[in-house]
């Protein structure tokens, strides 16, 4: 008998322990502060966001080894196959996209960005077959797009989706979903610093601390990962770099105001075939795109693809100053069409292949008058790189972190901040550019505007405020009284006959000099809401309180007060 009672202690004792370590974790996560559980599980979902890029890039490279789409001849491009592998592509990326439900067909990193800032990083796992094929397709027929646009969805929709899987409050899942994307970036490009201030620059858009670590450490996966699989390869460290005398610097400078207005012509471009295209069929915009690639392939089948062919020509030996301008103009046609009209996939490769293209041709024209200028070319392609993916996605740290760890040389620092800074006050400035990712929101009706207070709101979860003494009863006029004189001060929530939650308090008429009892309906909220959600439902009123559940609304473990949650906005911790 003894034996027994002992068992069902023991077994008591684990299902207690059990519960309090669960309630321990989920509190720890609903804070907006740096935590060991945070990064372990950002580290665990990188893993995961990982091993789907990887999976991507050895799709690629394996399609590679059958098209050789590098290898076009321009002697016999007529004849080549591969010459209409973007209409190819346009067609089997509109019977892809038929498979889905229309709901899911919106991809890409604008989506990504308003998915983060308005639904907490919660990405549908339904959107993610249709990015994996679809961008699989358009990188193998040559269109002219980057690689890092499905690797940051991707990325997104691995962490976000394991995070609701372990039922995570939205807090955490929004870092999460931040995680997975330098996880994806990380992976991609083997540059691990580079995706951290990407995703601060271009999707989190503001610093914490409580975010940085496990963004750091999921990017470090991502770039072991990359290493693990692929080698330790820096993909521009081919790229001749000299260091550059102080005496060229006006000519950089210069070559700023040029690059700034090319970005502002491209950034303008994109912008208005993507308006313009926005309500047409699918099919059409892809075909569209698909007949524009292979026009431009027909006579410039370097301007195709993500972008190293065309860094490919303007570091080759002896350039033309004509063909490299040609090209230039055949990629920025190619990409927009590409881009503008729909075609899955990222620009950073096509930015990258654009920049090289624009600071070689500087570099030409700059070695016709000053012949000194003539070593430093393959410098030159670097800067006007970082300089056109730092304008055109608004974020010019990361474009030069990217570069820096893409070359292996810390030589282009210097003379691409100071390249950068004017292309930017033109861009910005003078032709009142915008990033492409927030005008795309606009124009696809997906923008956001979030209140700074709403914001710091959304930074904790409810977990952090609630009051965990309280009452719960069920509905009986003749004993309420006494159960709120015996609570003593305890909130009392009272389960009316409907199932309905309701607050119990006493209410004094002050005319009669006498109390009663008044009731009022709460709304419940899960335990993995924001204090966002909180505001949202007492706002209106400015009094009540809600009740937070966990797993099911008759599992009640906690109640907010508008009263506390006003104490908490004054408090300036948010």
């Amino acid at each position: 008998m003894q034996l027994r009672i002992n068992k069902a202690a023991i077994i008591h004792a684990k299902r207690a322990t059990r519960k309090y370590l669960n309630n321990e974790f989920r509190d720890k996560l609903s804070q907006a502060r740096i935590s060991v559980q945070l990064c372990a599980l950002a580290l665990l979902f990188a893993v995961i966001a990982s091993s789907v890029i990887i999976l991507f890039r050895l799709l690629l490279v394996w399609a590679d080894q059958y098209s050789h789409t590098h290898a076009l001849n321009i002697s016999d491009i007529l004849t080549d196959w591969r010459t209409y592998l973007p209409m190819i592509g346009a067609l089997l990326i509109w019977l892809v996209s038929l498979v889905g439900s229309k709901r899911y067909r919106r991809m890409g990193i604008a989506y990504v960005l308003h998915r983060f800032k308005i639904h907490y990083g919660k990405v549908p796992l339904q959107s993610a077959p249709g990015q994996f094929f679809q961008a699989l397709i358009a990188l193998i027929t040559n269109f002219s797009v980057g690689r890092e646009g499905p690797a940051i969805h991707l990325g997104a929709v691995s962490a976000s989706v394991m995070a609701e899987k372990f039922k995570l409050p939205d807090n955490s899942v929004r870092i999460m979903c931040a995680s997975g994307i330098a996880a994806g970036i990380a992976a991609t490009f083997n540059a691990p610093l580079a995706a951290v201030l990407f995703v601060f620059e271009v999707i989190v858009r503001e610093y914490k601390i409580h975010y940085f670590f496990p963004i750091m450490l999921s990017a470090i996966c991502g770039a072991v990962s990359s290493q693990l699989v692929f080698g330790n390869i820096h993909e521009y460290d081919l790229i001749n770099v000299i260091h550059i005398p102080l005496d060229h610097y006006p000519i950089l400078l210069l070559g700023g105001l040029g690059l700034g207005c090319t970005a502002a012509l491209f950034n303008y471009s994109l912008l208005k075939v993507t308006a313009t295209g926005q309500n047409w069929r699918l099919i059409y915009r892809l075909m569209i795109a698909g007949t524009a690639t292979t026009i431009v392939g027909i006579f410039l089948p370097q301007s195709l693809g993500s972008g190293d062919l065309a860094i490919h020509e303007a570091i080759s030996e002896s350039p033309s100053l004509w063909f490299l301008m040609a090209l230039l103009i055949g990629k920025m046609i190619a990409t927009i069409a590409a881009i503008g009209l729909g075609v899955p996939g990222g620009l950073i490769g096509p930015l990258y292949g654009i920049g090289a293209l624009v600071g070689a041709i500087l570099a030409l024209i700059s070695s016709a008058i000053f012949p000194s200028i003539a070593p430093y070319v393959g410098l030159y392609t670097v800067i006007g790189m970082t300089a056109m993916m730092g304008v055109c996605l608004s974020a010019p740290l990361a474009a030069l972190v990217a570069l820096l760890e893409l070359t292996n040389d810390a030589s282009i620092i210097l003379p691409a901040m100071f390249v950068t800074i004017p292309a930017f006050l033109v861009a910005y400035q003078g032709f009142d550019t915008k990033s492409i990712f927030l005008k795309q929101l606009e124009i696809m009706g997906l923008d956001y505007k979030i209140p700074p207070m709403n914001q710091g709101l959304q930074k904790k979860g409810v977990r952090v405020l609630m009051n965990r003494r309280f009452v719960v009863v069920n509905d009986d006029d003749e004993l309420l009284l006494e159960v709120l004189k015996r609570a003593a001060g305890r909130p009392v929530l009272v389960r009316n006959t409907d199932g309905q939650i309701e607050m119990l308090s006493l209410e004094i008429q002050s005319f009669e000099d006498s109390t009663t009892l008044s009731r009022h309906l709460m709304q419940g909220l899960p335990d993995s809401a924001t204090l966002d959600e909180v505001y949202d439902a007492l706002a209106a009123k400015r009094a009540g309180e809600v009740y937070i559940y966990r797993n099911k609304p008759s599992h009640i473990v906690g109640v907010i007060s508008w009263a506390n949650l006003a104490q908490e906005i004054r408090s300036g911790q948010l």
